[in-house]
Protein backbone atom coordinates (compact mmCIF):
# COMPACT_ATOMS: atom_id res chain seq x y z
CA UNK A 1 0.00 0.00 0.00
CA UNK A 2 1.45 3.31 -1.05
CA UNK A 3 2.58 5.61 1.79
CA UNK A 4 0.80 8.54 2.46
CA UNK A 5 2.10 11.78 1.25
CA UNK A 6 2.24 15.53 0.74
CA UNK A 7 -1.74 16.59 0.50
CA UNK A 8 -3.47 13.40 1.23
CA UNK A 9 -1.24 13.36 5.20
CA UNK A 10 -2.17 16.75 5.31
CA UNK A 11 -5.77 15.77 4.24
CA UNK A 12 -6.41 13.08 6.81
CA UNK A 13 -4.54 15.20 9.27
CA UNK A 14 -7.29 17.85 8.88
CA UNK A 15 -9.73 15.92 8.87
CA UNK A 16 -9.01 13.62 11.87
CA UNK A 17 -8.48 16.95 13.77
CA UNK A 18 -12.02 17.85 12.52
CA UNK A 19 -13.77 14.61 13.80
CA UNK A 20 -11.82 14.21 16.96
CA UNK A 21 -12.95 18.23 17.68
CA UNK A 22 -16.45 17.79 16.83
CA UNK A 23 -16.23 14.17 18.91
CA UNK A 24 -14.73 15.80 22.20
CA UNK A 25 -16.98 19.19 21.89
CA UNK A 26 -20.23 16.91 21.83
CA UNK A 27 -19.11 15.45 25.06
CA UNK A 28 -17.85 18.91 26.70
CA UNK A 29 -20.99 20.85 25.41
CA UNK A 30 -23.63 18.13 26.52
CA UNK A 31 -24.73 17.16 23.37
CA UNK A 32 -24.18 13.55 24.06
CA UNK A 33 -26.14 13.84 27.33
CA UNK A 34 -29.19 13.77 24.51
CA UNK A 35 -28.14 10.26 22.68
CA UNK A 36 -26.17 8.58 25.40
CA UNK A 37 -26.09 7.28 28.64
CA UNK A 38 -23.81 8.95 31.22
CA UNK A 39 -21.84 6.01 31.87
CA UNK A 40 -20.33 5.76 28.48
CA UNK A 41 -19.48 9.63 27.62
CA UNK A 42 -15.70 8.97 29.46
CA UNK A 43 -15.22 6.03 26.46
CA UNK A 44 -16.38 8.76 23.63
CA UNK A 45 -14.72 11.12 25.09
CA UNK A 46 -11.19 9.17 24.95
CA UNK A 47 -11.75 8.14 21.50
CA UNK A 48 -12.28 11.83 20.33
CA UNK A 49 -9.09 12.82 21.90
CA UNK A 50 -7.27 9.98 19.67
CA UNK A 51 -8.55 11.11 16.92
CA UNK A 52 -7.41 14.64 17.69
CA UNK A 53 -3.98 13.30 18.57
CA UNK A 54 -3.55 11.10 15.53
CA UNK A 55 -4.80 13.96 13.46
CA UNK A 56 -2.18 16.65 14.91
CA UNK A 57 0.87 13.90 14.40
CA UNK A 58 -0.51 13.69 10.46
CA UNK A 59 -0.14 17.26 10.37
CA UNK A 60 3.17 17.80 12.13
CA UNK A 61 4.79 14.95 9.36
CA UNK A 62 3.19 16.79 6.40
CA UNK A 63 3.51 20.67 7.00
CA UNK A 64 4.47 21.51 3.57
CA UNK A 65 1.66 19.22 1.45
CA UNK A 66 -0.36 20.56 -0.65
CA UNK A 67 -2.66 19.54 -3.73
CA UNK A 68 -6.08 18.48 -4.46
CA UNK A 69 -8.36 17.16 -1.84
CA UNK A 70 -10.07 14.58 -2.62
CA UNK A 71 -14.21 15.00 -2.94
CA UNK A 72 -14.96 12.40 -0.50
CA UNK A 73 -12.62 13.85 2.25
CA UNK A 74 -14.48 17.25 1.37
CA UNK A 75 -17.44 15.90 2.06
CA UNK A 76 -16.71 14.11 5.16
CA UNK A 77 -15.28 17.54 6.47
CA UNK A 78 -18.87 19.06 5.68
CA UNK A 79 -20.93 16.64 7.36
CA UNK A 80 -18.89 16.85 10.36
CA UNK A 81 -19.30 20.81 10.05
CA UNK A 82 -22.69 20.91 9.97
CA UNK A 83 -22.57 18.28 13.10
CA UNK A 84 -21.23 21.36 15.01
CA UNK A 85 -23.52 23.38 13.72
CA UNK A 86 -26.85 21.96 14.21
CA UNK A 87 -27.60 20.59 17.73
CA UNK A 88 -29.32 17.43 18.13
CA UNK A 89 -32.93 17.81 18.97
CA UNK A 90 -34.54 14.61 19.25
CA UNK A 91 -38.45 14.04 19.22
CA UNK A 92 -38.69 11.98 22.72
CA UNK A 93 -42.46 11.60 21.93
CA UNK A 94 -42.20 10.06 18.47
CA UNK A 95 -39.42 7.87 19.46
CA UNK A 96 -41.44 6.78 22.60
CA UNK A 97 -44.66 6.12 20.22
CA UNK A 98 -42.41 3.52 17.98
CA UNK A 99 -40.96 1.36 20.94
CA UNK A 100 -42.22 -0.91 23.67
CA UNK A 101 -42.63 -0.31 27.10
CA UNK A 102 -41.09 -2.37 29.27
CA UNK A 103 -38.44 -1.03 31.71
CA UNK A 104 -35.56 -3.22 32.98
CA UNK A 105 -35.28 -4.07 36.61
CA UNK A 106 -34.30 -1.59 38.92
CA UNK A 107 -31.16 -1.90 41.39
CA UNK A 108 -33.41 -1.46 44.63
CA UNK A 109 -37.41 -1.12 45.02
CA UNK A 110 -39.02 1.65 44.32
CA UNK A 111 -41.16 1.61 47.27
CA UNK A 112 -38.46 1.90 49.89
CA UNK A 113 -38.32 5.62 48.62
CA UNK A 114 -40.75 8.40 50.23
CA UNK A 115 -43.54 8.99 47.21
CA UNK A 116 -42.41 12.41 46.96
CA UNK A 117 -39.25 11.51 46.04
CA UNK A 118 -39.68 8.93 43.05
CA UNK A 119 -38.83 9.86 39.82
CA UNK A 120 -41.49 9.40 37.56
CA UNK A 121 -39.55 5.83 36.25
CA UNK A 122 -39.78 4.88 39.78
CA UNK A 123 -43.56 5.47 39.97
CA UNK A 124 -43.84 3.60 36.85
CA UNK A 125 -41.56 0.60 38.46
CA UNK A 126 -43.50 0.47 41.61
CA UNK A 127 -47.01 0.50 39.56
CA UNK A 128 -45.63 -2.60 37.39
CA UNK A 129 -44.59 -4.21 40.44
CA UNK A 130 -47.42 -3.48 42.80
CA UNK A 131 -50.30 -3.43 40.07
CA UNK A 132 -53.22 -2.52 42.58
CA UNK A 133 -53.78 1.34 41.97
CA UNK A 134 -55.58 1.33 45.67
CA UNK A 135 -52.00 0.62 47.76
CA UNK A 136 -50.77 4.04 46.15
CA UNK A 137 -54.18 6.18 46.38
CA UNK A 138 -53.39 9.58 47.77
CA UNK A 139 -50.08 9.21 47.67
CA UNK A 140 -47.77 12.69 46.93
CA UNK A 141 -46.25 12.91 43.52
CA UNK A 142 -43.46 15.54 42.47
CA UNK A 143 -42.32 14.44 39.21
CA UNK A 144 -40.95 15.98 35.58
CA UNK A 145 -40.90 14.43 32.17
CA UNK A 146 -42.10 15.01 28.70
CA UNK A 147 -45.63 15.26 27.34
CA UNK A 148 -46.14 11.73 25.11
CA UNK A 149 -48.60 12.32 23.02
CA UNK A 150 -50.97 8.78 22.24
CA UNK A 151 -53.10 7.96 19.15
CA UNK A 152 -56.08 7.56 21.36
CA UNK A 153 -57.02 9.44 24.45
CA UNK A 154 -54.66 12.08 26.61
CA UNK A 155 -51.10 12.40 26.22
CA UNK A 156 -49.01 10.90 29.47
CA UNK A 157 -46.23 12.36 31.40
CA UNK A 158 -42.83 10.23 29.93
CA UNK A 159 -39.51 9.69 30.40
CA UNK A 160 -37.12 7.27 28.34
CA UNK A 161 -34.35 5.13 30.24
CA UNK A 162 -32.00 3.55 28.28
CA UNK A 163 -29.10 0.67 28.76
CA UNK A 164 -26.54 2.12 26.09
CA UNK A 165 -28.20 5.02 23.80
CA UNK A 166 -31.30 5.85 21.94
CA UNK A 167 -31.30 3.29 19.67
CA UNK A 168 -32.05 1.10 22.81
CA UNK A 169 -34.55 3.37 24.81
CA UNK A 170 -37.90 2.22 26.82
CA UNK A 171 -40.15 4.94 27.22
CA UNK A 172 -42.31 4.76 30.50
CA UNK A 173 -45.16 7.21 31.46
CA UNK A 174 -48.22 7.73 33.61
CA UNK A 175 -51.87 8.71 33.10
CA UNK A 176 -52.99 12.58 34.34
CA UNK A 177 -55.61 13.95 35.02
CA UNK A 178 -55.07 16.99 33.12
CA UNK A 179 -57.19 20.08 33.83
CA UNK A 180 -59.91 21.59 31.78
CA UNK A 181 -57.39 24.86 31.07
CA UNK A 182 -53.98 22.50 30.47
CA UNK A 183 -52.55 22.03 26.87
CA UNK A 184 -49.72 20.10 27.13
CA UNK A 185 -47.63 20.35 23.69
CA UNK A 186 -45.81 17.04 22.59
CA UNK A 187 -42.06 17.00 23.71
CA UNK A 188 -42.57 20.17 25.96
CA UNK A 189 -41.12 19.32 29.60
CA UNK A 190 -43.01 19.50 32.61
CA UNK A 191 -42.52 19.36 36.42
CA UNK A 192 -45.97 17.99 38.54
CA UNK A 193 -46.89 18.04 42.04
CA UNK A 194 -49.92 16.58 43.18
CA UNK A 195 -50.98 13.21 43.98
CA UNK A 196 -52.08 9.88 42.88
CA UNK A 197 -55.15 9.00 42.64
CA UNK A 198 -57.69 6.13 41.22
CA UNK A 199 -59.18 6.53 37.63
CA UNK A 200 -60.41 4.27 34.76
CA UNK A 201 -58.21 3.28 31.55
CA UNK A 202 -59.57 1.27 29.01
CA UNK A 203 -61.61 0.28 31.00
CA UNK A 204 -59.39 -1.12 34.43
CA UNK A 205 -58.78 0.59 37.44
CA UNK A 206 -55.41 2.13 37.19
CA UNK A 207 -53.43 5.02 39.05
CA UNK A 208 -53.53 8.27 37.64
CA UNK A 209 -51.86 11.45 38.59
CA UNK A 210 -54.34 14.50 39.93
CA UNK A 211 -51.90 17.54 39.10
CA UNK A 212 -52.01 20.75 41.75
CA UNK A 213 -48.81 22.45 40.16
CA UNK A 214 -47.76 22.31 36.41
CA UNK A 215 -44.66 23.83 35.37
CA UNK A 216 -43.07 24.25 32.58
CA UNK A 217 -39.41 23.12 32.48
CA UNK A 218 -36.48 23.47 30.16
CA UNK A 219 -35.12 19.95 29.08
CA UNK A 220 -32.75 18.29 31.90
CA UNK A 221 -29.33 18.45 31.25
CA UNK A 222 -29.17 14.48 31.13
CA UNK A 223 -32.89 13.41 29.98
CA UNK A 224 -32.12 9.84 29.90
CA UNK A 225 -32.69 7.67 32.57
CA UNK A 226 -30.46 4.46 33.52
Amino acid sequence: MAAVTGSGGMSRGLLLVLWGWMVLWSVLSGRLDLLLRGVFHSLVGMSGAALLVAGLVLLFHHRSGSGVIPWPWMVSAALCCLVLLIPPNPSFSDLASNRPQGLPEPAELAFVLPPEQRSLTEWVRLLRSQPDPQLVDGNPVNISGFVWRQPEGPPLIARLTVRCCLADATPSGLVVAWPADAYPKANQWLAIKGRMTVGKRNGESTAVVEPSAIKPIPRPKRPLEP
